[in-house]
């Protein structure tokens, strides 16, 4: 372990009318600070799905740029789970900015092989988007992992569903800038760079302008984070709200070795692998809606301005839904995440539906998507908590990788990027609709496996 990653050595537990005002400031500190953070990471993630449309008539196809776009969902999902296990043992405070530094430098790259190798290098140009935007995978995955171990240090389980929902909404607050950051960093910037090519404009929009204010997120990020109660000289957190879930235990504070963090709490536990498989169906969803969606809007004839606000409203409406199903799981159903998913997936598959039946019209698409969105988030969130829940906290980065390996792997890059890219090339989106139809009813059936276990707790 590098010296600045390592986590910092805990403090004497003070106590007393100070050390509480201390506990409350550092938690809405580093609650702010992971929620921003994380944000800037959404800001350079899925920016190629932006782009298509405008690579077009450039000489690039959808087939191959969906495969570019599933290398960095292959990527997400091998670092989501491998970093996992080493943002269990470091410490978050430096992890985070780390991650989205190195994110923000390879999505400025990717201006590289559209604008100076091109379509008349097309092999050559494919290669070097997909290994950038491999790299861009990769070190997003240095941004969920150690949010969760902040989020389970410093908020016990009781609180967890509620205070999760609404740290979950920053990816919705930063995919949602994506849209128009991209229309209007090419419209502020384009001309600066390129001057009357006005088709290349989209480059700096959508990949340049996004990472140059991702690196200064991770500096605020880095100013506000802090690694665990107990290295601020505070006490465990469930000590503090004497609020201790039935499987807690000391050793949980400890840092576990690689191979128990994997071999003793993750890997063994079938119902880790459940939610893993339902994770998997619910991001082919997620996906298969939000990355195709500008290319959808723009065949049938509406603008990439207006596809952009359509993309930002998906992302927007995520918001309200994620506090309500978070709320819900707390308030409503006692700590249960199983059900509230179940529910929501059910009515994903409801707008799912009617977004195919009316996708020629843009008013019942933007109402379809801000459908979808609202009740697709929910479930993203809860399963990531319910990971945290299943397993201690002192594994729950590798636990949380998990579920997101299913999600970003097999759901988004072999389902909702390359699967759903070559069937629309060679099908048409009518079967699209049926591919994600059909994932919405496997999401809930998984889902549904880990009903008793979760009763039992």
């Amino acid at each position: 372990m590098l010296g600045f990653l390592k986590q910092p050595a805990y403090k004497p537990a003070q106590t007393g009318p100070e050390a509480d005002a201390k506990y409350k400031r550092l938690r809405l500190q580093v609650f702010i600070g992971a929620f921003i953070g994380y944000a800037g990471f959404y800001l350079v993630r899925k920016n190629l799905s932006m782009a298509i449309p405008a690579m077009a008539p450039l000489g690039f196809e959808k087939t191959e740029l969906g495969f570019v776009l599933g290398l960095n969902a292959a990527a997400y999902a091998l670092s989501k789970f491998l970093m996992g296990s080493v943002s269990d043992r470091s410490n978050a405070r430096a992890f985070l900015p780390l991650g989205l530094v190195l994110t923000a430098i390879s999505m400025c790259f990717m201006i590289v092989p559209i604008q100076f190798i091109g379509a008349e290098h097309k092999g050559f140009a494919i290669l070097v988007m997909g290994l950038l935007n491999f790299l861009v995978g990769w070190f997003n995955g240095m941004g969920w992992p150690p949010c969760g171990r902040v989020m389970t240090h410093w908020f016990s389980v009781s609180e967890r569903g509620t205070m999760m929902s609404i740290w979950n909404c920053a990816h919705n607050v930063g995919g949602a800038l994506v849209g128009p950051m991209a229309t209007y960093g090419a419209l502020w910037f384009g001309s600066w760079f390129y001057g009357a090519q006005t088709k290349m404009y989209f480059l700096i929009g959508t990949f340049a302008f996004p990472a140059a204010v991702a690196l200064l997120v991770a500096l605020v990020a880095w100013l506000l984070l802090r690694d665990t109660p107990q290295s601020c000289g505070l006490p465990s957190i469930e000590a503090w709200r004497n609020d201790y879930p039935k499987n807690y235990s000391e050793k949980h504070e400890e840092t576990l070795s690689t191979k128990d963090i994997f071999f003793k709490y993750v890997l063994n536990n079938k119902f880790l692998w459940f939610i893993a498989l339902s994770n998997a169906f619910v991001y082919m969803v997620r996906y298969g809606c939000l990355d195709w969606a500008p290319s959808i809007l723009t065949e049938k004839g509406i603008d990439l301005k207006s596809a952009g606000w359509a993309y930002f409203a998906y992302e927007f409406a995520a918001i309200p839904g994620t506090l309500l199903c978070g709320w819900l799981s707390d308030k409503l159903f006692h700590g249960k995440r199983a059900l509230p998913t179940i529910l929501f997936m059910a009515l994903v598959m409801v707008f799912v539906i009617l977004y195919w039946m009316f996708m020629d019209n843009l008013n019942v698409v933007i109402i379809c998507l801000i459908g979808i969105g609202f009740f697709i988030y929910g479930p993203v969130m809860l399963i990531g908590v319910q990971a945290l829940d299943l397993a201690p906290k002192n594994a729950s980065g590798t636990a949380a990788g998990l579920t997101g390996f299913f999600g970003y792997f097999f759901g988004t890059f072999i389902l909702a990027n390359t699967v759903i890219g070559w069937v629309a090339q060679t099908a048409g989106w009518s079967w699209t609709f049926i591919l994600l139809i059909a994932a919405c009813l496997l999401s809930i059936l998984f889902m549904g496996l880990t009903l008793k276990e979760e009763r039992s707790k």
